[in-house]
């Protein structure tokens, strides 16, 4: 029987594109349930909760309104608009030592585990155990592969499979490459890179229908709530290193006042870390860098960059400081599918009085005292990618001297957002 330090009954949070296989891993773990007493609350965006239909058939349970008592003691649950109403409800009604949500409606588990994190009534009788992400193994390689656009098969999200795939595998703590059978040796290898590069702390387990043993994903205690933002190896490439503040073919050397200027208080380790490259466990052929600049992008040739980038960058997170523009711009690029969120004014374009509140409550804000916060900080991972080649097209992007300080050309169809929140699509399948 599963225990938790805190006393709250341990949840396992289960996500995955539809077709993955959640739902035969579901039946897997409560056919073999052994001494656990299990709830299981499925979600499914429709009308009709389908994932509970079939969980119900794999589970000889009977359905009604929703909630059904397996053979076993299991609950099966439709999720509807309140998560938090019907786990109070399954602690107040049911005896289990187990609750497994299966996140299928949810782009990825993060929100469904500060459900559970958060003071409220839930988290003081759950505790997030492990999250754990099912992958179609062959889709996940296809949707990376810059060959050909995988079909998302009914999801109802509008966003390209790539980003469902990307977000759900980068704050999971375990990943089930499924469909192992379907795959070469090389291929799984490949996979779990590309997992790996995603998340360095996750674990990679083949599987063939799902099946796994139960003790693998449940009572594992892997989750940890401080870290759920910063799991993703793109914020660790971040963190990691620190940029050489070389331009890397723009127009001669930019080592003004303009510049990068190692602005990170560091000096220049480009000895230690060529290019700023970021090795995620050394894993393989995949590998990442980062850019970072002082120098705003021209709108333009910076949307042109980010619409050409190779198939072999898999992931481009960060943020953009673009020419004419005070908004600080976010982009996240995962395989085909390149995005961009106007996050907020830099603090550097407000009023002299809200900027220095600003400041004055975020001692840790790196600050230039001609920028401001005004900077890029891009990172890419991927395989086998020509890294001199995409720093010299990023560097080309920049404004040169010729243009700083002036406004550019505006565009027939500018291709950022300028208002907060808004949002621009620069690529998709």
């Amino acid at each position: 029987m599963d225990t938790d330090m805190d006393g709250g009954i341990p949840v396992t949070i289960l996500s995955g594109s539809l077709g993955a296989g959640k739902t035969t891993l579901l039946n897997q773990l409560l056919s073999n349930a052994g001494d656990r007493t299990l709830a299981v609350l499925v979600n499914d965006m429709g009308e009709v909760n389908v994932d509970a239909e079939l969980v119900a058939e794999g589970s000889e349970l009977d359905l009604e309104d929703g909630i059904a008592e397996l053979s076993n003691g299991c609950i099966c649950c439709e999720l509807q608009d309140d998560l938090e109403t019907a786990v109070v409800r399954l602690a107040r009604d049911r005896s289990f030592d187990h609750l497994i949500v299966e996140s299928s409606g949810i782009s990825e588990p993060a929100p469904v585990a500060r459900l559970f994190t958060t003071e409220s009534r839930v988290a003081a009788k759950y505790t997030v155990d492990t999250l754990v992400t099912v992958l179609d193994t062959p889709a996940f390689l296809e949707a990376f592969s810059g060959e050909a656009v995988p079909e998302r098969r009914g999801e109802d999200d509008d966003r390209p499979l790539s980003d469902l795939l990307v977000e759900q595998v980068e704050v999971s703590n375990v990943v089930l490459l499924n469909k192992a059978d379907l795959c070469s040796d090389a291929e799984l290898e490949h996979a779990a890179e590309l997992v790996r590069a995603l998340q360095p702390d996750a674990e990679t387990i083949p599987t063939e229908f799902s099946a796994v043993d139960p003790d693998q994903l449940l009572g594992r205690g892997l989750f940890e709530q401080e870290r759920l933002s910063d799991l993703p190896g793109w914020k660790r490439a971040l963190e990691a290193g620190h940029d050489d503040g070389h331009e890397h073919g723009h127009g001669g050397d930019d080592g003004d006042r303009h510049a990068d200027s190692h602005d990170d208080g560091h000096e220049n380790s480009h000895h230690k870390h060529e290019h700023n490259h970021y090795h995620p466990d050394e894993v393989y052929g995949v590998s990442s860098f980062v850019y970072r600049r002082r120098r705003p992008f021209h709108p333009d040739r910076f949307a042109a960059f980010l619409r050409e980038l190779p198939p072999e960058i898999v992931r481009a997170k960060g943020t953009a400081w673009l020419a004419d523009n005070e908004m600080r711009v976010a982009i996240a690029q995962a395989g085909p599918s390149v995005r961009v969120t106007a996050q907020g004014p830099w603090i550097a374009s407000l009023p002299a009085v809200e900027r220095d509140m600003y400041r004055s409550s975020r001692p840790e804000l790196e600050w230039d005292d001609e920028h401001g916060d005004r900077r890029t900080e891009l990172v890419f991972i991927g395989t086998d990618y020509d890294e001199s080649a995409l720093r010299e097209l990023l560097s080309a992007a920049l404004v040169t001297d010729g243009e700083w300080g002036e406004s550019v050309d505006e565009p027939d169809n500018d291709p950022f957002p300028v208002e907060q929140g808004g949002e621009s699509v620069l690529r998709e399948p």
